[in-house]
């Protein structure tokens, strides 16, 4: 099976004195129903390089939690990785796949800028563009509303929120919904996925 590394989110428990990394073990089972090895990678910037470069990925995946710090988020170390991680990525034409906070991660490499946004918590929305239409889950406070070359707009929501995007000429794509979080895997998810990391019939 084919490596793909996995971004985990920056969990920090005070009682212990501990800043823990982890991920929502769904996430794994996800990329495994697409074909994939899923590896989790620690918020260490070097030694996600190292592990780039020794276990040549079929692809990467930044994963959702945390928001940026510039955004009032608390993990540096998770931003530091994934941008060194993406930088790597981009370098090797490697395939980058981001969902939630992972798009986010994108649109901020590219100068895109986030706001806050009502209504996209807890719910389910719609969702139209170039990805067809389609109603997807939805857990996040900030989000862009205006992208800049070359992000690509792929989906939008009713009130403006970008939701999906792909990089012009890369092989980076990401969308704001979780799809590890749907009671069933959806298909539409699980094709974008093996289609950008090469995954064959």
């Amino acid at each position: 099976m084919d490596i793909v590394l996995y971004t985990q989110r920056v969990e920090i428990v005070k009682s212990y004195g501990e800043r823990r990394d982890c991920a929502d073990q769904n996430i794994a089972a996800f990329l495994d129903a697409c074909g994939f090895l899923p590896v989790p990678v620690p918020n260490n910037k070097e030694l996600a390089g190292c592990m780039i470069l020794q276990l040549k990925p079929a692809g990467i995946v930044f994963t959702g939690g945390n928001s940026l710090v510039k955004y009032g988020g608390d993990a540096p170390e998770r931003d530091e990785t994934e941008q060194r991680m993406l930088r790597m990525a981009l370098e090797r034409n490697i395939p980058v796949y981001g969902f939630c906070r992972g798009m986010q991660t994108i649109l901020d490499f590219y100068g895109c800028k986030l706001v806050q946004v009502e209504g996209h918590v807890a719910v389910r929305h719609e969702v139209d563009g170039r990805i067809g239409h389609r109603e997807v889950n939805s857990f996040h406070n900030q989000a862009c509303i205006a992208v800049k070359d070359p992000v690509e707009v792929l989906g939008q929501t009713e009130d403006g929120v970008v939701e999906a995007i792909q990089i012009k000429g890369k092989k980076v794509m990401a969308a704001m919904w979780h799809p590890e979080r749907e009671k069933e895997f959806q298909k539409d998810d699980m094709e974008l996925i093996k289609k950008l990391f090469g995954k064959k019939a």
